[in-house]
C-alpha cells in the first residue's frame, strides 16, 4: 500500500537533486505534490517529469512575501497541508578571511530565514498530524573547511527544530531534520573540473565507511518514512543518512 495516498505536500527546491527525488517519491507513494523554485524554467520541466500530481510555484523562499502567496495558493487549490520537505538551500565555499558579508546574507537568508518562515507561514494550513521535514547537512556536526559559513546555517535550523518540537506540542505535527551526507546530485557534480566528476565521487566515496557516496532516492525514500504514520512517534531528532560517515 502506498504510504502517503491523498496527502497534500509541499517541497521547496523540488526542481533538481534531492528535492526532486523527494518530490518523485512522495508522488509514487500516492501524495499531491507542489514544489517551489526561484526559476520557472527548471520548475516547468521538473513538472513534466512528476506528472499531473505535480503543481509547480515559483517562489524564492528568503521572501516571505513569497512564500504568503504560495501558502494562499494551496489554501484555495487544496485547502490544507500535510507534509512539508524544506529542502531549499545555498551555500558558498570562502574560507576564513575571505568570506563576504554578501555570501553570509545569501546563505542565512535562504537556510535559515527560509526555513524560519517556510514553517511559520505554513501553520495556518497544516492539519493535525502533519510532518515537517527540515533537509539539513552532515555539516551541522562537523567541520569542514572553507564552507564554515554554510555549516553554521545547518546547525541553526537543527537548533530551531529542538525549540519548534516544543512551541507545537499539543498540535500533533512532528517536526524531524533528515541531515543528508555525500549526495551524487548535479549540485555535487558542478564542484568538480569538467571530466573530473568520477574522481570527485571516488574521493568522497574513500572516506565513507561504506565505500559510496548516496543516491538522491536514498534520501528520498527516507524522507518518505519520516512523512508517513511509519514515523508517528518520531519527533525532533536529526536523521543522518550519510553512510555512516559522521558516525567515526
Amino acid at each position: 500500500m502506498p504510504k502517503l495516498t491523498g496527502k497534500i505536500a509541499l517541497v521547496t527546491g523540488g526542481n533538481s537533486g534531492i528535492g526532486f527525488a523527494i518530490a518523485k517519491q512522495f508522488i509514487q507513494e500516492g501524495a499531491s505534490v507542489i514544489i517551489t523554485a526561484r526559476r520557472k524554467s527548471q520548475l516547468d520541466q521538473a513538472v513534466k517529469e512528476l506528472g499531473e500530481k505535480a503543481t509547480a510555484f515559483v517562489a524564492d523562499v528568503s521572501k516571505p512575501e513569497e512564500l504568503s502567496s504560495l501558502y494562499e495558493m494551496i489554501q484555495d487549490k487544496f485547502g490544507r497541508l500535510d507534509i512539508i520537505a524544506a529542502n531549499a538551500g545555498t551555500g558558498e565555499f570562502q574560507p576564513l578571511g575571505e568570506i563576504t558579508e554578501e555570501s553570509y546574507y545569501r546563505t542565512f537568508d535562504t537556510n535559515v530565514k527560509g526555513v524560519i518562515f517556510t514553517v511559520q507561514k505554513a501553520l495556518p494550513i497544516l492539519s493535525s498530524s502533519a510532518s515537517i521535514i527540515i533537509i539539513g547537512s552532515t555539516v551541522s556536526v562537523s567541520g569542514t573547511p572553507a564552507f564554515s559559513v554554510y555549516s553554521a546555517s545547518k546547525s541553526a535550523v537543527r537548533n530551531l527544530v529542538r525549540s519548534w518540537v516544543i512551541d507545537l506540542k499539543g498540535r500533533g505535527i512532528r517536526i524531524n531534520v533528515l541531515s543528508p551526507g555525500v549526495t551524487e546530485t548535479p549540485g555535487l557534480l558542478g564542484l568538480a573540473e569538467s571530466g573530473k566528476e568520477e574522481e570527485l565521487l571516488s574521493s568522497f566515496a574513500s572516506q565513507i565507511p561504506l565505500g559510496r557516496v548516496a543516491k538522491p532516492k536514498e534520501m528520498a525514500t527516507v524522507a518518505v518514512f519520516l512523512a508517513s504514520d511509519d514515523a508517528s512517534y518520531i519527533n525532533g531528532v536529526e536523521l543522518f543518512v550519510d553512510g555512516g560517515m559522521v558516525q567515526v
